[in-house]
């Protein structure tokens, strides 16, 4: 299976860690892998969603395809990794 959106979500959120000096997230690591699948919960939530109202319509809708795809990746190469937001 293609992997490229979750690779674009790992890297990202990378770019983040790297600025706050923290190590960066591996697909190869299990604990790593359900961080990020947390992450992508966090990010599925109806407040971040929606940037807390700011976003509406296509955007949305845009960013909910998004990270679901990111999370069928994860779930593709992990199926172990627990999800809360994404069914």
């Amino acid at each position: 299976m293609n992997i490229s959106n979750l690779e674009q979500f790992v890297q990202r959120e990378n770019a983040m860690r790297q600025i706050f000096k923290s190590r960066p997230f591996s697909l190869l690591n299990p604990a790593d892998r359900q961080e990020i699948a947390d992450r992508i919960d966090s990010a599925l939530s109806p407040e971040n969603l929606t940037c807390d109202g700011e976003l509406r319509g296509s955007q949305v809708q845009q960013k909910y395809r998004f990270l679901t795809r990111c999370a069928q990746e994860l779930l593709s190469i992990d199926p172990n990794v627990q999800f809360y937001e994404f069914n």
